[in-house]
């Protein structure tokens, strides 16, 4: 009995003094002015608030341990706090300077919560806002602001990204960190991440398979979700963008709130949009589409755990511009009804993201379910695939005790998927399959001195890949059972060196490895304008990729330079090949070969002293791809300059925070196709937009007016694959985009 009050006692007193952990102070400007509606986020535990009046603040409920707290206010620097808790009570008041230049940010996909600088990968930060980004329907082509990463595109509702030269089943796109599966292996398959509720996407430019698995050996694109409100609020807001080109319409609504321990959300989305106009105003066939989307999120966290539940849903039909459509499209004229040659997508999403606080230890369990559908439609009614994915994936990973030098952590990682073609259709892309992964990783970060930070790790991968038998040994599209098994071993070692505070470099080598997939094995079928046929001998791909890269930054300018070498052994790709089949199609082989990609990125943003309401940035990226034998690979970018000019006012005539902005981007001839490819003529593009807030009542809306492509100038980039049916890309398109917040205050 006494051993039993003795215990009791001290799971009290652990709880007692867990509850004591809370951080107050004042948040100020450089002439301590309080900063009133700042924010303070806890990236650990999705926790977030707002300063009050008099800019103070107060945090509460927090674990014990070590947690970095990011401090942030439009037009200031952000500030990132590392605090270590026992029990205890702290004030941490605040100063944050004015700065033209966006600050950096905490980044979540490098392993670690971390700023950009101390991270030894470099990770790219694109903020999303409707009213500033790049005037198009196409979600995918903001991602193009990104120097080194393009996009492969079939018209404005079906695009791949492209970075430094890799796609599709390279790259890995996550959903908020987990794994997104929906057919990606294709570039007539749209990316399937809308923007609603994000609020800005990481990417990693080069292998990260050492976090992600095998198919990051190209980099990762993370798409990370809008924070909760603030503790004690209410908000939400609506969003409406109207696009002249396409005569489409993007609308979506949210709303949110959050309490002391519990937020939840909730946000619908729709796009529905016309085929589009090339330059000179002819339209494009079958290129409509539209979708539909909700997204609910609901979450707990107090001083020992954060659980967060999300839930996304998104539809979407989108129109097939290939061959056989054109003369039955164009016959019906421009319009948004799709009864033939379509896609239709249908995506669940359910996933959880949970953190456990055990003192000097943090345990990460992360788990999702997936289930994509995939039907192609040719004629009315007739459905020519039919198949579902269902992908559930699950992750451990145990933060280590730390010290101000060193962070370990070790993971373990599952994926389980099924295949399954339906309804018996007439064509079997891929066979019924069960591909089951399974991995194990340790990573370690290291402070040697105060300049000097090193990280590293291992990986160890374990695939099987089961498929069933297609049709009979006699037939051509015969395909045999196979039982697959794959496993390797990986690396990274990354350095970050602070010169100064105002200069550092990076260097990082990443050995990656990717098995061939179920398409790349098992393809035999018609899928679009082309016949695909893959090939089950194929073997496993490896990345070895240097990275090096400058970073230079003042307060009003900032210069950046980073260059790369991949040497890709046994790489995997599609080709047209000289046959045909009996009805005529062109086959498509996956093909392999040892190739070198290599090339660079550079920059700068400039805000002239004693004109901070100006701001030059320009960026030109530059990727070659080889084959051993000295052809080039296929899907390569042509070279590009991406330039903009933008002036900024407090306040003009009835707009707050007013901007102009006008962009130029320059995409050079690509003179290096690969044999199976056409040279592409280079072209300079032209873009403008305004926007600002109105003032009404004691609400600002925000208001935005985007002209892209200003002199309709008739071109096709080198990666659009409407090239092939001889069509351009968009012409001139206008976007009126409007944003309504509301919301209920929090008591002070």
């Amino acid at each position: 009995m006494k051993k039993i009050f003795i215990l009791c006692v001290m799971v009290l007193t652990y709880y007692t003094i867990n509850a004591q952990n809370k951080i107050r102070g004042k948040i100020t400007d450089q002439n301590n002015v309080p900063l009133p509606g700042a924010t303070i986020y806890i990236p650990d535990m999705n926790k977030g608030i707002t300063s009050n009046s008099s800019g103070n603040y107060e945090l509460s409920n927090l674990p014990n341990g070590k947690i970095k707290i990011q401090y942030s206010f439009v037009g200031y620097t952000n500030r990132i706090e590392t605090v270590v808790l026992k029990g205890n009570a702290l004030e941490l008041n605040i100063i944050l300077k004015q700065t033209p230049i966006e600050a950096e940010e905490i980044v979540v996909s490098g392993g670690y919560n971390s700023t950009q600088h101390d991270n030894a990968v470099k990770i790219d930060v694109l903020k999303l806002n409707a009213m500033t980004t790049k005037c198009t329907p196409n979600f995918a082509e903001v991602l193009t602001q990104v120097p080194g990463v393009d996009m492969i595109s079939k018209g404005s509702g079906v695009s791949k990204p492209v970075i430094r030269g890799l796609s599709m089943n390279d790259i890995m796109v996550l959903n908020n960190g987990v794994r997104f599966e929906n057919y990606q292996f294709s570039d007539h398959h749209p990316l399937g991440i809308d923007e609603f509720g994000i609020e800005d996407v990481e990417i990693i430019k080069g292998p990260a398979s050492l976090l992600y698995g095998s198919d990051a050996i190209g980099g990762v694109i993370n798409f990370i979700k809008e924070k909760p409100a603030p503790v004690g609020s209410v908000v939400g807001d609506y969003n409406l963008q109207l696009f002249s080109n396409s005569l489409g319409i993007t609308n979506n609504l949210g709303i949110k709130g959050a309490s002391k321990n519990f937020y939840g959300g909730i946000r619908f989305g729709n796009k529905n949009h016309a085929d589009y106009l090339q330059g000179g105003g002819v339209f494009v066939p079958n290129t409509r589409f539209f979708g539909n989307s909700l997204k609910v999120n609901t979450g707990f966290n107090n001083q020992k755990m954060a659980l967060n539940l999300f839930y996304d849903y998104s539809n979407y039909k989108v129109g097939i511009a290939e061959e056989d459509a054109l003369d039955f499209i164009n016959a019906q004229g421009r319009g948004r009804k799709q009864e033939v040659f379509y896609m239709l997508l249908d995506n669940h999403l359910l996933s959880t993201r949970n953190k456990f606080f055990l003192n000097k230890y943090k345990l990460e369990v992360n788990s999702a379910y997936q289930q994509s559908g995939l039907i192609h439609s040719e004629g009315i009614n007739e459905i020519s695939i039919d198949m579902t994915l269902q992908t559930f994936t699950y992750e451990t990973r145990l933060y280590l005790p730390s010290t101000s030098k060193s962070e370990y952590i070790v993971g373990f990682q599952g994926i389980n998927q099924i295949n399954t073609n339906n309804n018996h259709r007439e064509v079997i892309l891929l066979p019924n399959a069960n591909i089951n992964n399974y991995s194990g990783f340790g990573l370690l970060q290291y402070t040697f001195f105060e300049k000097l930070k090193v990280q590293t790790g291992i990986r160890y991968d374990y695939k099987q890949i089961l498929s069933e038998s297609v049709n009979l040994p006699t037939e051509a599209t015969y395909r045999p059972a196979l039982n697959k098994n794959y496993n390797s071993f990986s690396g990274s070692m990354g350095a970050t060196y602070n010169l100064s505070e105002k200069l550092l470099f990076r260097f990082n080598f990443a050995s990656a490895y990717r098995t061939p997939n179920l398409p790349e094995l098992t393809s035999n079928g018609k899928h679009e304008e082309r016949y695909e046929l893959g090939d089950n001998s194929l073997v496993p791909e490896n990345a070895y990729e240097t990275d090096f890269s400058i970073h230079y930054h003042t307060n009003n300018f900032t210069f950046d330079l980073a260059g790369f070498y991949n040497i890709l052994n046994n790489y995997i790709y599609i080709s047209p090949s000289v046959d045909t089949t009996a009805d005529g199609d062109k086959i498509y082989k996956y093909l392999q070969t040892n190739a070198n990609l290599y090339g660079f990125e550079t920059g700068i943003h400039i805000h002239p002293n004693h004109m901070e309401w100006l701001h030059f940035e320009t960026t030109f990226s530059n990727v070659t791809g080889k084959k051993k034998n000295g052809e080039y690979l296929p899907f390569i970018q042509a070279n590009k300059i991406q330039s903009e000019l933008r002036f900024e006012k407090e306040k003009l005539v009835f707009l707050h925070n007013t901007f102009l902005k006008l962009n130029l981007l320059s995409s050079f001839a690509q003179n290096n196709p690969a044999p199976e490819e056409d040279k592409t003529l280079g072209y300079i593009l032209f873009d403008a937009g305004i926007g600002g807030n109105i003032k009404v009542s004691n609400q600002l809306l925000s208001i935005g007016i985007g002209i892209s492509n200003i002199f309709d100038k008739k071109y096709v980039d080198h990666l659009s694959t409407l090239k092939e049916v001889n069509y351009f890309n968009p012409g001139r398109n206008i976007t009126l985009s409007l944003k309504i917040p509301f919301g209920l205050k929090r008591k002070e």
